[in-house]
């Protein structure tokens, strides 16, 4: 059929009706029974698609390159001698916090997350891209700054949101662990996630999204560890959006599940 049509499979999505739901990728077209009720069967062209995983990768590799590019701030951004001054601890503590998180979700895409079908507009990839990677100069410019002004609690604030960043980061790769051994590779099996034998795990006896938990707490801590406006607002914005998302998720679970735990909220424990 897409052949002719001149279509690519991942622009195609087919319906019965002109205005109905799109049919499942899973399912066959002699399934939907089409010749006994003299139906029809419509093809919408969805324009230009991108492959999920290919937009995790370019979305992470943003941040990752151009943070550096701010750390050893080069004349043409920061001026003459700008280089030559020495960075504040807390500075390089955030390069370093900022490499490893970014580097960790490109590993995580590319080893530990399992990716569908599905496919994402190839223009919405300019709006997604424009958020890490502008926000990641925006962050990097005020934090990497010849004139940065240290955090008002000295180095105690400095380690305390170091160490429960780091705290953080971990507990987010333990949970998306977790949620690649709960479905079965090329399955689309959905089992209620539940606490493992890692302590970090044991979040899901309050949240039904700890990976998005621990993911707010990892970005509160960098911004109290480096006291920056900027990293606050990414923080605030990555909070409301992933809310949106764990509400959504929290209640799919509900919807499945009838036996789903009546006592977990979405991702922030008996609030949201």
């Amino acid at each position: 059929m897409g052949h002719k049509l001149a279509l690519t499979v991942e622009r195609q999505s087919m319906r019965v009706e002109p205005k109905g739901q799109a049919i499942s990728d899973e399912k066959q077209i002699k399934e939907l029974g089409l010749a006994a009720q003299n139906a029809h069967l419509y093809v919408r062209d969805l324009g230009p698609q991108i492959p999920w995983k290919t937009v995790f990768l370019l979305e992470y590799a943003g941040p990752l390159f151009i943070y550096p590019l701010f750390y050893f701030r080069p004349e043409f951004i920061y001026g003459d001698g700008g280089s030559k001054k020495p960075h504040h601890f807390a500075v390089t503590y955030a390069f370093i916090c900022w490499s490893i998180h970014y580097a960790k979700r490109l590993f995580e895409t590319e080893f530990i997350h399992r990716f569908s079908n599905e496919t994402m507009p190839r223009f919405n990839l300019i709006k997604n891209c424009s958020y890490y990677w502008g926000f990641a100069a925006f962050i990097a410019y005020f934090i990497n700054h010849p004139a940065y002004t240290p955090p008002y609690f000295g180095s105690c604030q400095v380690y305390f949101g170091l160490v429960a960043f780091a705290i953080s980061e971990f507990g987010n790769l333990s949970i998306h662990i977790l949620l690649r051994n709960l479905r079965p590779p090329g399955t689309r099996e959905r089992r209620i996630p539940r606490p493992d034998g890692n302590p970090m795990s044991l979040l899901f006896n309050f949240v039904s999204c700890p990976n998005y938990t621990y993911e707010a707490m990892s970005w509160v801590s960098f911004s109290t560890m480096v006291q920056s406006l900027p990293s606050l607002l990414f923080t605030i914005a990555g909070f409301i959006q992933m809310t949106i998302w764990a509400k959504n998720k929290h209640r799919i679970y509900k919807k499945e599940f009838p036996d789903y735990p009546k006592e977990r909220k979405a991702i922030v424990p008996f609030l949201i």
